[in-house]
């Protein structure tokens, strides 16, 4: 599956592990970038510390990042779910981890990832975004670059436009 990262249309190097598969061997399999769920990181938790590769956590809509706080410097990306487009609270937390918890890692946007919410979820702090296999990649990374100007502060730190005129003088 495709996805946007960092302005870039690339393939997903990550494996979602799921809860009842093995984990990669520590020994063997240090490098392999690895996702997984909430349950699995609170089950196997110290399991997972001796993983030098790339870690991810998923976090399902119904999951705020609050109990992850402090473990997010063991993350290089966060997962957010959208389950469906009426359900905006990934928002919310993309901006709790931005600006409350300073994570500063890989933001991933999955599940029912709508192209028209694109530009919104990159200003709440949204870097990578999953891509549906129906979907054309171009037209998706163009709905990035959707608005040239913004009007109000957010966590992706753009100058709102009452700000901006008022420091062009």
């Amino acid at each position: 599956m495709p996805i946007i990262s960092d302005g870039k249309i690339s393939e997903d190097s990550w494996r979602l592990l799921a809860d009842d598969n093995p984990a990669p061997n520590m020994a063997t399999d240090r490098s392999e970038p690895v996702i997984v769920s909430l349950e699995r990181w609170q089950r196997a938790r110290s399991e997972f510390m001796g993983h030098n590769g790339p870690l991810g956590i998923r976090l399902r809509s119904d999951q705020a990042p609050g109990p992850i706080a402090g473990d997010l410097g063991r993350f290089d990306l966060v997962a957010l779910e959208f389950p469906t487009m009426a359900d905006g609270r990934a928002f919310s937390y993309a901006r709790l981890l931005r600006e409350r918890y300073g994570y500063e890692g890989e933001l991933r946007a999955v599940g029912k990832v709508a192209r028209d919410q694109l530009y919104f979820m990159q200003r709440c702090g949204f870097d990578a975004f999953e891509i549906s296999d129906d979907e054309n990649p171009d037209t998706v990374l163009a709905a990035l670059s959707s608005f040239s100007v913004v009007y109000q502060p957010a966590a992706d730190d753009r100058v709102p436009a009452c700000k901006a005129r008022h420091t062009a003088k």
